[in-house]
């Protein structure tokens, strides 16, 4: 009578065991896409080529010759000066964001190589507290800036942020004239800034050294402003146009140079630092899943910018 008897291992099936984050849903068309696939296309979905965000050691090893990168100014950590506290302390804030993604603070700055050839970059990390800019982000990216005026190397900087970090309060707001100051020293070096805008870019960071580049570049659908469109909306009371804020709408009014598929970008700065440095260019192996930027206009205007500034002799 074992048809009426609940026996273990009659028509049972194993568990089968999946791992979480297998599968990764859109979040503009919704596709579900294979994870390990989607690591392979660099976080770019494959049917709306929507961009996801990734964090400072993906954006390294896509943008960055393998293995160039190397990190500087590691040892610099944030303090809660003001001893800021509303519904949680922020050193607890600051502890949990450094146990979650390993990082110091917000930014990691490093010698690297792009096609071979030798810059200074900044990577900013949204996954830490929002990316906010705080006064170990702005020291870490001023001091970067100084590196490349110093040795005379290109500066990268790649931005993603929700703006000044408000438990630095004035501080934080500091950074913003410490960072431009900089950059502008910079610049009268006649040594090239390239200045990257993933999503977000937002607040005080669009407001400073998010935009200073010689070379302002964008990824597709990059949410890029200062502030919010709620607030602007009540502020002129009008409906805002659509695409506000987007990297195509911001492109079009003239404030980026050019919008850059993820997947291209490498050989893009290669181009770009062709132009502005005299680097030699490297072609790469053609990528079918995306259209080549046009880099002619840049270098027609990089001409005109840079000609009476001191170059590159090597």
């Amino acid at each position: 009578m074992d048809w009426f008897k609940r026996k273990k291992g009659i028509g049972a099936s194993e568990k089968k065991n999946i791992p979480d984050g297998l599968w990764v849903k859109c979040d503009k068309c919704g596709e579900i896409i294979y994870r390990p696939e989607l690591q392979k296309r660099m976080f770019v979905c494959p049917k709306c080529d929507h961009h996801f965000r990734v964090t400072s050691s993906e954006y390294i090893r896509y943008y960055f010759d393998e293995g160039s990168f190397k990190d500087f100014n590691s040892h610099i950590s944030p303090v809660d000066t003001l001893k800021f506290k509303d519904s949680k302390k922020y050193s607890d804030r600051l502890k949990a964001a450094q146990k979650k993604t390993g990082l110091k603070d917000a930014v990691v700055t490093g010698e690297a190589l792009v096609n071979g050839n030798p810059v200074i970059a900044a990577v900013m990390d949204f996954s830490f507290i929002g990316g906010s800019m705080g006064s170990v982000v702005g020291e870490k990216i001023a001091r970067a800036a100084d590196r490349a005026r110093e040795k005379r190397i290109p500066l990268i900087v790649v931005s993603t942020s929700g703006g000044a970090r408000m438990m630095e309060s004035a501080l934080s707001l500091m950074q913003m004239a410490k960072t431009s100051a900089k950059l502008a020293q910079l610049s009268d070096a006649g040594v090239p800034y390239i200045a990257i805008l993933i999503d977000p870019t937002t607040g005080g960071t669009t407001a400073s050294f998010a935009m200073l580049g010689d070379v302002n570049i964008a990824e597709p659908g990059a949410l890029i402003g200062f502030a919010g469109q709620r607030v602007i909306k009540q502020t002129i009371g009008q409906d805002l146009p659509e695409g506000f804020q987007t990297a195509e709408f911001v492109r079009e009014h003239g404030f980026i140079d050019m919008i850059v598929h993820r997947q291209e970008m490498r050989e893009t700065l290669g181009r770009v630092l062709a132009i502005l440095w005299k680097y030699p260019e490297k072609k790469s192996p053609e990528n079918n899943h995306v259209k080549k930027t046009d880099v002619s206009n840049l270098q027609k205007n990089a001409t005109e910018k840079l000609k009476s500034t001191p170059r590159n002799s090597n």
